[in-house]
């Protein structure tokens, strides 16, 4: 049960959400996307400060593109946006064999391997829209940890650690770094996404469609701690409510270097490739291109 402080009145919008989530979750998987695309589209409308971020971040990321085709991807992002919001409602209200019957999964044979090999595993995934429902897919297909990071809504944050708990064999807190040693030393998978800015301690400048930006660079650190295996984990939404190609890479090979930089920038290329697929499901919203020094300039004013 949750904890009593949440049936104060400054929760009861979050209720209200959680309400509509779950009556989302009832429908057909088709219905869901179209709700969601809808509230997306309308999110364009009311949330003018994330479209700004979003274009400026297509602005500096994506500029072979001219305005048009920048305008077309945010218009497209915003419904993949919404769609995240039916997404979440499945994951957290639905039996892990509705969500896996949605899914394609190519080169689980590398995650079998290092598992066999005696191996944790890290698979290694990155803020698109499609990451809740990616983790859960993952997780309804072979037992994994899923690392977290708390929402700035105390209720939200509560059903979004619960449900996951609930399809995994653990959750672990984004800055758990000992839970996470823990688990790849037990031969268990981490499903860890550290692709957002990071100006925390150890963060790194590492280029991003080549941009240097604050990057958390820990990944190199865990599979030095632990001996993991380390393997990209992309997942994208394909058109006309088909479902989801899921892509298990191969583990990477002489990882970790000595050069965290350099390991994390071969992640950060597969990201670059992966956002040219499928750039309107890419987190754009997200203020990614920072500095580890506050005092630089500031590519968002």
């Amino acid at each position: 049960m949750p904890p009593a402080r949440f049936l104060l009145p400054q929760y009861w919008p979050a209720w209200l959400a959680l309400g509509l989530t779950r009556a989302l979750a009832r429908l057909s998987y088709a219905r869901v996307l179209r709700i969601g695309a809808a509230l997306g589209t309308l999110a364009r409308y009311v949330l003018p400060g994330q479209v700004r971020v979003a274009r400026r971040n297509l602005e500096l990321c994506l500029p072979e593109l001219d305005a048009a085709q920048r305008e077309q991807i945010l218009r497209d992002h915003f419904r993949s946006l919404g769609m995240t919001v039916g997404e979440t409602s499945l994951v957290w209200w639905s039996d892990g064999e509705r969500i896996k019957s949605l899914a394609r999964i190519e080169g689980l044979e590398h995650l079998d391997r290092a598992l066999a090999a005696g191996k944790g595993a890290i698979m290694l995934a990155a803020h698109f829209t499609t990451l809740e429902i990616g983790a859960k897919i993952m997780a309804a297909t072979r037992p994994l940890h899923a690392v977290f990071k708390p929402t700035k809504n105390a209720l939200i944050s509560h059903y979004m650690v619960s449900r996951r708990d609930s399809h995994s064999e653990g959750v672990i807190a984004y800055d758990d770094i000992r839970g996470m040693v823990r688990a790849l030393r037990g031969q268990g998978i981490v499903w860890y996404a550290p692709d957002q800015a990071y100006r925390r301690k150890g963060a790194e400048m590492v280029p991003f469609f080549g941009i240097p930006v604050a990057t958390n660079t820990a990944t190199s650190r865990l599979a030095r701690l632990t001996g993991a295996a380390v393997l990209p984990y992309f997942v994208e939404r394909l058109p006309d409510a088909a479902g989801y190609r899921v892509i298990v890479g191969p583990a990477f090979e002489d990882f970790p270097s000595a050069d965290s930089v350099a390991d994390t920038l071969r992640f950060h290329r597969l990201i670059e490739e992966q956002v040219r697929r499928v750039p309107d499901q890419y987190l754009w919203v997200h203020r990614r291109l920072k500095s580890v020094d506050p005092s630089d300039p500031d590519l968002y004013a």
